[in-house]
């Protein structure tokens, strides 16, 4: 009965102790509040502030191009205050920006509010990859990683749920979904102040990003990651829909199903996947991500010469390929990266992951929403040819990682 007992709590708890249990409760909550907003931060500033649609545009891009710009100031702070208070202080600036979002009635306004939350942006991830990364055994961060991401999904999918009924209550209803986002993030840094304990901290390592430079197998990493945060991130959310919208002629309604189903795809398929890597190459397994990707934009591009039923089906399934894609992916490029990290410098380390990630998100939208005008296939394709080259590159990777952090560990308590 004891066994049977401790076999069951095995994997309930997916080998994860009490205390990622908590950080992970905590990721949670704060997106589903930020899912409650994130649909309807240009509709709320648009329709219900009476700002113009550009400028609209500008303030919710600035939370971006700060994060940015915050990124890789926000690593030294990691390593010398350490991941949990930074990241409390990430959460209490976003807390603050999109309170401030809330009561904003000048552009003026909405534009230092977004400054604020692109500060606390830019300091949450990297903080908080690396209090996981802190907090996990080496054996066990892909696991960490996982249940992370399925938290996130499954935040932002229920905050949206949610938030477009608030929504529907016009201007106040906008007020409310903005500062049950700003409690959320409160939520989350009570949760890291009280149950958290602060992790220990090496002796400081001097070079600091120069070591990083250095460091060929990271450098790559986060150049191949650019890519792919670019294509299976970036496409799929701000390319996508105007091309679903415009070439098939779907409406609203199925792109927001479109989206609900890439983030169903992760909840249910990243702990699978995780389980899938263990004792496999990493590289091979950031390549399947990618490879992944390229049928998808095929999916998409065959979406625009298809009937309409037929086009529907084409973009469903592109966006669960996708989904499943990105689990391959996040399943392992964090643990790598905390694997190639000194410990002196991680929170450096997860900074610059950070800043590859924003600048795939940036790309995305940027560049191919300028190419969408001109040629809506050529989009398309070209979005396959970078998957298809990351795909190659993440391969390539394989020589370039010490021989202990090519494999996604396998846990002793699985393997026994």
């Amino acid at each position: 009965m004891r066994s049977l007992y401790c076999n069951i709590t095995r994997r309930v708890d997916y080998g994860l102790p009490r205390e990622l249990w908590v950080v992970e409760a905590g990721i949670f909550l704060n997106y589903l509040g930020w899912g409650a907003v994130l649909p309807f931060e240009v509709i709320y500033l648009h329709d219900a502030r009476g700002f113009g649609l550009g400028v609209s545009g500008l303030v919710v891009g600035v939370v971006t191009l700060v994060a940015v710009a915050a990124a890789p100031v926000v690593g030294p702070v990691i390593d010398r205050v350490g991941a949990r208070t930074t990241a409390a202080a990430a959460g209490i600036a976003l807390a603050v920006g999109y309170a401030g979002l809330a009561f904003v009635h000048t552009p003026a306004q909405a534009f230092a509010a977004a400054a604020v939350a692109g500060i606390g942006n830019g300091a949450l991830q990297p903080s908080q990859s690396a209090l996981l990364a802190s907090l996990s055994r080496r054996e066990i961060r892909h696991r960490s990683t996982a249940v992370s991401r399925v938290a996130a999904n499954l935040g932002v999918g229920l905050g949206a749920a949610l938030g477009g009924l608030v929504a529907a209550r016009g201007l106040n209803g906008f007020v409310a979904l903005f500062l049950a986002n700003a409690v959320s993030y409160l939520l989350y840094v009570a949760i890291l102040v009280l149950a958290v304990r602060e992790e220990a901290r090496p002796e400081p390592l001097p070079g600091g990003y120069r070591l990083l430079l250095r460091d060929g197998a990271f450098v790559r990493l986060a150049l191949t990651n650019v890519a792919v945060i670019a294509v299976g991130w970036g496409v799929f959310t701000w390319v996508v829909p105007p091309y679903a919208s415009g070439q098939v002629g779907v409406g609203s309604e199925l792109i927001g199903l479109l989206l609900l189903a890439n983030a169903l795809t992760v909840v249910l398929a990243q702990i699978p996947v995780a389980r899938l890597a263990e004792g496999r190459r990493r590289a091979s397994i950031m390549a399947t991500g990618s490879f992944a990707f390229v049928p998808a934009c095929l999916l998409v591009l065959a979406a625009g010469y298809l009937e309409l039923g037929a086009a529907e089906a084409a973009l469903l399934a592109a966006v669960v390929v996708v989904g499943v894609g990105e689990c391959f992916h996040t399943t392992a490029l964090m643990p790598l990266v905390a694997d190639l990290a000194p410990p002196a410098v991680r929170g450096r380390y997860m900074a610059a992951t950070g800043l590859s990630w924003w600048l795939g998100l940036a790309l995305a939208p940027t560049l191919g929403t300028q190419l969408l005008s001109v040629s809506a296939p050529a989009t398309m394709l070209v979005a396959a040819a970078v998957a298809l080259g990351a795909a190659f590159s993440a391969l390539a990777l394989e020589r370039h990682v010490p021989e202990a952090a090519r494999l996604t560990p396998r846990p002793a308590a699985q393997s026994s």
